[in-house]
């Protein structure tokens, strides 16, 4: 079954919506069984209300892309990273293809993952020219001793690796 909350809050001037998919209630199904669950949000932000459907249907895509992984056995890291990539595949979501301009009109994206079972994380910042940040993030993590490459070097390590 799919849930989802949809919640507006007004914090001082500003309204903060957030979108939450789960498509799996942690329910119990033995002793000490659990059914794999994950939640994605769409940020929190005022969603124009002519975006709303597709938002919720991308974090829906998203969560499922995840849940997915998850229903199969892999990983959390796995089904996290397929989650945002799916995020930034959708031009509705403030990720990679619909990535907000900077100040002087271009791209540039960040992205952060942690593996919870070692607690070691990689990430980037403002990378233009790569497709999946999240990803990016990722093989800093497990290819090389860095926790965070930036710009350029972010980008050349982007196409030193082959990562569209």
């Amino acid at each position: 079954a799919c849930f989802f909350t949809y919640e507006s809050v007004q914090v001082s001037e500003v309204s903060v919506v957030v979108i939450s998919v789960s498509l799996c209630v942690m329910s119990e199904i033995g002793k000490n069984t659990f059914l794999p669950a994950i939640v994605v949000h769409g940020g929190a932000f005022t969603i124009d209300p002519s975006t709303f459907d597709a938002m919720l249907a991308g974090v829906k895509a998203a969560a499922g892309a995840g849940y997915t992984l998850l229903r199969d056995g892999r990983s959390a890291l796995d089904a996290v990273e397929a989650a945002v990539r799916s995020l930034e595949t959708d031009p509705v979501f403030d990720a990679g293809i619909g990535s907000v301009l900077n100040a002087d009109g271009a791209v540039e994206m960040d992205a952060v993952i942690v593996d919870g079972s070692n607690l070691k994380f990689g990430s980037v910042a403002c990378v233009s020219s790569v497709e999946h940040p999240v990803s990016l993030a990722r093989a800093v993590m497990e290819r090389t001793p860095h926790v965070m490459l930036v710009g350029a070097g972010a980008d050349r390590f982007s196409r030193e690796i082959g990562m569209p």
